[in-house]
């Protein structure tokens, strides 16, 4: 599954991708900051995963591609070391209903307020 097209909306603080499928996505940046897929936040083996709070704010300053199979993004809070592969958008896209509800769910257990 590749993307044809990408676009970054700083402004409106959201990754936009269309998929070869015909699927869309508008993926906000925080939501994509605290679902990275990297070792720090995602660990390295089951229900090591962090969560991660407070990046309301944060923005992507660069969009970098790897290959032909990937991003690593640029966070404003100086993270990028997640690669965030066709697949891993794909997942994170269909699933955001659902995996935003869980990590609000989470934040509530774990006594964060959040705003938004």
């Amino acid at each position: 599954m590749h993307p044809t097209d990408i676009k970054l909306r700083t402004r409106s603080r959201l990754l936009a991708v269309r998929f070869e499928d015909g699927t869309e996505f508008e993926l906000p940046f925080e939501y994509l900051r605290v679902f990275s897929p990297s070792a720090e936040v995602q660990g390295h083996g089951p229900g090591e995963g962090q969560l991660v709070t407070g990046k309301q704010s944060v923005t992507i300053t660069r969009i970098e591609p790897v290959g032909n199979y990937a991003l690593r993004l640029h966070f404003s809070d100086g993270h990028d070391t997640g690669l965030y592969s066709w697949q891993v958008l794909h997942d994170l896209g269909r699933r955001r209903e659902a995996n935003w509800s869980d990590y609000l769910e989470r934040c509530a257990r774990a006594g964060v307020q959040r705003e938004g």
